[in-house]
């Protein structure tokens, strides 16, 4: 048994579609159907029925989507269980985050929490919006940090945790301001010259995001690199390579001191929303007093 076939199948039963679950899986669509096929056989009955439109479960997959989920959420709370109690008598607060937030936000507000909660213990699992998410849903981590948007929907039911906005963010066009001012790049020029662009992966969160700000305006720009994470893509920015959206919190003191320049108007920037999500039924009184002040 592999449980990442437990994970699709409970992503499928809620996608309802092989191509979205696969597409929220990060797999490609023929490898997530080769998955799903192994645990139908594992099972020994099939769990989905292929001919409806919607995907729905057949009898059996009813009856055994609970107990996957189920089984889910135990073996990640017992591993972490585990992996806590090895690090002596402090229960550890468990965060999942995107890398970003994690970076430019998340540490340095648990350094200031530390500041007045000495005892509190901390561990952050920084990862992609999908795998921070799937973390929350199987309770293998206390709180959850990450952007919200209009344009993006959450892999989880909202509805099922508590949520705590945090901070307001934007995504802006931003290039060195060197390379900008020698080559001129402004989106908002209908110049022939196209500007390099340096680009997240579509299926991510600011992908979708920056999708969406670019929508039917013109887009003067060629795509000449594409990453997941925003340092890997800051580092390219930063040496003048191209232009590319760019978190307010990633890169203040760059804006700062004038290192780095917006290269659009307005309607070019995106308001994101960095948000926590919780089920704070669950909490020890820790976990709460953190919460209480996150």
């Amino acid at each position: 048994m592999d449980l990442n076939w437990l994970r699709d199948f409970e992503c499928l039963a809620r996608a309802q579609n092989f191509t979205r679950a696969a597409d929220e899986r990060n797999i490609t669509q023929s490898a997530f159907s080769r998955r799903i096929k192994a645990l139908e056989s594992w099972v020994g009955l099939p769990l989905v029925n292929r001919a409806t439109y919607p995907v729905q479960l057949t009898e059996a997959g009813q009856q055994f989507l609970p107990i996957a989920i189920t089984a889910l959420s135990q073996l990640s709370e017992a591993r972490q269980t585990l992996r806590d109690a090895d690090r002596g008598e402090h229960r550890f607060i468990r965060f999942s985050v995107l890398h970003t937030i994690s970076v430019n936000y998340l540490a340095s507000r648990i350094e200031t929490l530390q500041q007045s909660m000495s005892d509190i213990r901390t561990r952050v699992i920084s990862d992609s919006l999908g795998t921070c998410c799937e973390l929350l849903v199987e309770g293998a981590v206390d709180i959850m940090l990450c952007y919200t948007h209009s344009a993006v929907s959450l892999t989880i039911d909202e509805t099922a945790f508590d949520r705590k906005d945090l901070l307001t963010d934007r995504l802006i066009p931003v290039a060195a301001a060197e390379a900008a001012h020698d080559l001129d790049w402004n989106l908002d020029h209908r110049s022939s010259k196209m500007i390099p662009y340096l680009a997240y992966e579509k299926t991510s969160f600011l992908g979708m995001v920056v999708d969406h700000a670019i929508g039917r305006k013109h887009f003067n720009a060629e795509t000449i690199y594409v990453d997941g994470l925003v340092e890997a893509i800051k580092r390219r920015l930063m040496s003048g390579s191209g232009f590319a959206w760019m978190p307010e919190t990633a890169i203040q003191s760059e804006l700062a001191d004038g290192t780095l320049v917006a290269i659009g108007e307005e309607h070019w920037t995106e308001h994101l929303t960095i948000a926590a999500y919780a089920n704070p039924s669950l909490f020890d009184p820790t976990t709460r007093a953190v919460w209480d002040v996150l």
